[in-house]
């Protein structure tokens, strides 16, 4: 009998052993795994589920832009380098394939998209769709700055950002213009008083802060978390350009203040120098884009596109600037393996280095190299018949987009301090004469360079 209870025991043990070890597995798969599950999809966004508000105000918004044939594309920088960074995986999934949502359900208060306005067909009709389909939408305009100095036209407003909600996620589009400069550009997101500052949280946006200026992206077409989206074809290139896409529009209306005090002038000269320098321009750009090197409008090339939006005619030359840590040795043979060759060079790289190339027309380039130092910036000059050093200061500057001669360049973002550090208070009035080792109100002497080293700091060919 004592044999018998032992066993029955022994079974009620190992049956309760085996109920508790699956109480222990069901508990850890219903409970702690989706308990742990949401833990890491608040960092990661991979676990929440195609049934995500975000998710599902993306699937609508491209169902709507879908239907519409509006003809948009994502410039999320936050997905799109996720995507960036699991290309391989993405462009393995076909439509509707995936099994769970890695991208567009990361938790955020926006996903935003972009849209080419000039392939935009219906404007109107979109929005009123939009609507019915259950977003709240808000279109913000602004005057078009293109139509500045055109008295007729100037205050024409045109669209900038749309701002789409639907629950409590939103979408935001940004328009995006052809320039002439063959680029896009987008404006600034700037609230006018009827509108409601808690529609969105507008300060997270990632885009509106400043107008911003982009390379045409090509696009291609992906299936992200089961739906079909354009995106850049090179999104580290455009991911690349957003931190420093600041954009500075011409001062037209100043230009034609300044044009109608000092005529402009229009003999065949210079008419003909203008033509030359803009080739010139267009020229170095092209090459300095091919070695991967930044350069800005620096002195007198500067001082036209600020003052009057144009090449001051008399100024006989094109001036740009490049920091010296952007410097590459192969700089002087890629401009003379485009046409150029070298008229001068003075000082060296790490010193005061300045490179001269003879353009045609007898128009020269003029590069100056910047050297940073703690709480300024500054550029060396060379006198070559003495030796003599100079030194231009000024102040700390980033570098931001403008439209010049129908190209998009680069400009010092504090222009009128960089001009001024140049010219001084008085640089709206012109000055036909001017002494580079005088008149720069931000010149100071930098002492001799040795005779020894004449030979590789003053090359005059």
């Amino acid at each position: 009998m004592s044999r018998i209870n032992k066993n029955v025991i022994l079974a009620l043990l190992t049956l309760t052993s085996s109920a508790f070890l699956l109480f222990q597995l069901y508990y850890y798969k219903h409970y702690l795994s989706a308990k742990n599950g949401a833990g890491l999809s608040k960092s990661k966004g991979s676990r929440i589920g195609f049934d995500s508000i975000q998710w599902r105000a993306v699937k609508k918004f491209i169902t709507l832009t879908s239907s519409q044939n509006v003809p948009v594309f994502l410039i999320d920088p936050l997905i799109l380098e996720l995507i960036n960074k699991n290309f391989e995986q993405v462009k393995n999934t076909s439509h509707g394939a995936a099994s769970e949502c890695n991208f567009f359900c990361v938790p955020r208060d926006f996903t935003t998209f972009a849209l080419q306005y000039h392939l935009w067909k219906n404007e109107e009709g979109w929005f009123r769709v939009a609507e019915n389909m259950g977003f709240q939408c808000l279109k913000i305009e602004s005057k078009d700055p293109r139509l500045d100095g055109i008295d007729s036209l100037s205050g024409t407003e045109i669209p900038l950002h749309y701002v789409c909600k639907l629950a409590t996620h939103a979408i935001h589009l940004v328009v995006f213009y052809e320039r002439s400069g063959n680029y896009l550009w987008h404006g600034p997101l700037r609230l006018k008083g009827h509108i409601d500052k808690k529609f969105v949280p507008f300060r997270k946006l990632q885009f509106g802060r400043y107008p911003g200026a982009f390379d045409r992206p090509e696009l291609q077409q992906i299936t992200v978390d089961g739906l079909e989206i354009l995106i850049p074809k090179d999104p580290t290139h455009f991911l690349e350009e957003m931190p420093h896409s600041r954009f500075i529009e011409c001062r037209y209306k100043e230009a034609r203040a300044f044009f109608q005090q000092y005529l402009e002038d229009s003999t065949v000269e210079a008419m003909a120098f203008r033509k030359s320098a803009k080739e010139l321009l267009q020229l170095a750009a092209k090459t300095l884009k091919e070695l991967g090197v930044r350069f800005w409008l620096s002195s007198g090339t500067c001082l036209g596109w600020y003052r009057q939006c144009s090449i001051i005619s008399y100024s006989k030359d094109v001036d740009i600037g490049i920091f010296i840590q952007d410097y590459k040795s192969n700089i002087i043979s890629a401009f003379q393996d485009a046409g150029l060759p070298l008229k001068h060079k003075f000082g060296k790289v790490e010193d005061s280095l300045e490179l001269s190339f003879q353009g045609k027309d007898d128009v020269k380039l003029d590069i100056f190299f910047f050297y940073e130092e703690t709480d300024h910036m500054w550029n060396g000059g060379t006198q070559a018949k003495t030796g003599k050093k100079f030194k231009y200061l000024f102040p700390k500057f980033a570098l931001c987009w403008t439209e010049f001669v129908d190209m998009k360049v680069r400009v010092p973002c504090e222009t009128i301090e960089y001009i001024e550090a140049n010219y001084g208070k008085t640089w709206k009035i012109p000055v036909k004469t001017w002494d580079w080792k005088h008149s720069p109100s931000n010149v100071q002497p930098n002492g001799v360079w040795p005779v020894s080293e004449w030979d590789e700091v003053i090359q005059l060919y």
